[in-house]
């Protein structure tokens, strides 16, 4: 694709007036050659793999941010699952996998690598489970490495014995990291319907269906859409549409140029560009504010799910026009402690646990770093996810689940990560029982829209 001077200058004020970035870029690897009867060759063949295709990752997205003025937030690596490479491997082996991981990331300058993770929407091997057993001490022993974990799909069903299975890993990984806020559940998420090219972390992975190496990246850009539907001022609704899908398509644009040029400069395939518009705690970079400014007094009011709902559709068609390779999530992410006026709607009690459900049945792509009280049971947790899966799977989309039980907070108090994580308000879960439900095991057949054959 072709791109005109002028929309490079666009791209640039976008970055100066409008808080506009590029949210990562995320270099996806190939295990499947990595494996070996010797656990300590396996991780020297991945070690030395990530090495030498990530080694100058972060070098060339500097080149590029330095040509084109255009900031890049995260420089990331996503790898092969690695509970199929590895399957052969037990629960110990996996976690000096992890380690590798850790290690390698933290040689080529990145701050978090994906990939620790399974897919059993349909089932278990026993590498599987070995694996998942894993997870609460590979990521309380590593501070890099992120985990997901696939329990559903439109074409399987719902797998409520891996959901129960991965309720207790939560708690427990928690109990493990709660002398950090248990911040080794902000690196966990568990998922129906993944896509095998989300460049976004905790959930990114390399698909199985990936070529060797490939560059994927995710873009940004709520502070520009805020600015936006600012200057439509009181227009009608089809009218504020046109002008958000302007706006992304020119954010959509920019993604592709600057995720080319950086798989250019690794003489690699570029892959896709994921136009969810992802929030931080920084102020004016909010998908909160921007449904504000769409009309409603606050996020959690009569019409927020609408709103949403009008967002997400405009980013995703204006996405669409705008490049032949959009993958990913795609859509608006409204992750609770990384979005400032989704705090400060907890905070006030506007935004419930329930409301947010019901929007992320409209968007991308669940419940995200949801805080709630350390003792919550595990079969509730089990019963969030299972209804994030049903939305999941009902409608035929990327769902997600990361919830962070934090050991020692109540109701009400709020724990600050900083950075990118901000603060995690604690949330109010219901107190009515899901255990006779969730504890039935089993799964939960596929809907009729997955006979799509």
């Amino acid at each position: 694709m072709a791109y005109e001077f002028e929309e490079v200058l666009e791209t640039i004020r976008m970055t100066e007036i409008e808080h506009f970035d590029i949210r990562t870029v995320t270099l996806g690897i190939s295990l499947r050659d990595c494996v070996d009867r010797n656990l300590e060759i396996t991780k020297q063949k991945i070690y030395d793999k990530i090495i030498k295709y990530g080694k100058y990752h972060v070098e060339y997205a500097k080149q590029v941010e330095a040509e084109y003025g255009v900031s890049i937030a995260n420089k990331r690596v996503a790898v092969t699952p690695i509970s199929i490479p590895f399957d052969n491997y037990k629960m110990e082996d996996f976690i000096e996998i992890a380690k590798i991981l850790d290690k390698a990331a933290e040689d080529i300058g990145i701050d978090y690598i994906g990939g620790f993770a399974a897919l059993v929407q349909k089932g278990f091997t026993n590498g599987e489970r070995e694996m998942i057993k894993a997870i609460p001490y590979a990521l309380s022993q590593t501070k890099r490495v992120c985990a997901n974990v696939n329990v559903a799909s439109t074409k399987a069903g719902i797998n409520m014995d891996a959901i129960n299975i991965m309720s207790e890993v939560i708690l427990s990984l928690a109990e493990k990291t709660k002398d950090e806020g248990s911040i080794g559940c902000a690196k966990l998420v568990v998922y129906c319907n993944v896509p095998e090219d989300n460049p976004f972390i905790a959930g990114a992975f390399h698909g199985i269906s990936e070529p060797e190496v490939v560059l994927n990246v995710g873009i940004s850009g709520p502070g520009v859409v805020f600015d936006a539907v600012k200057e439509a001022g009181r227009c009608d609704l089809n009218t504020l549409a046109e002008k958000i899908k302007k706006t992304a398509f020119k954010i959509t644009r920019a993604g592709e140029l600057i995720g080319n040029k950086v798989a250019e400069k690794h003489g690699i395939p570029f892959g896709i560009v994921d136009v969810s518009l992802a929030p931080t705690p920084a102020e004016g970079d909010s998908i909160g504010d921007i449904l504000k400014a769409m009309g409603v007094e606050d996020v959690g009011a009569p019409g927020t799910t609408a709103a949403l709902a009008m967002l997400n559709d405009c980013v995703k068609k204006a996405g669409l026009m705008a490049s032949s390779s959009v993958g990913g999530l795609s859509g608006a992410f409204i992750p609770i402690s990384e979005d400032r006026a989704m705090i400060n709607a907890v905070a006030k009690g506007h935004l419930s646990i329930e409301k947010l459900e019901a929007m992320t049945a409209v968007c991308s792509v669940g419940l995200d770093m949801i805080a709630v009280a350390g003792d919550t049971p595990a079969t509730t947790i089990a019963g969030i996810i299972a209804d994030e899966c049903a939305i999941g799977m009902i409608n035929d989309k990327a769902t997600a689940v990361r919830i962070i039980p934090i050991y020692g907070k109540k109701v009400g108090e709020v724990y600050d990560y900083g950075g990118l994580l901000g603060e995690a308000p604690v949330m109010p879960v219901s107190k009515l029982s899901s255990e006779n439900f969730v504890l039935r095991g089993g799964k939960i057949p596929a809907p009729t829209r997955s006979l799509t054959n």
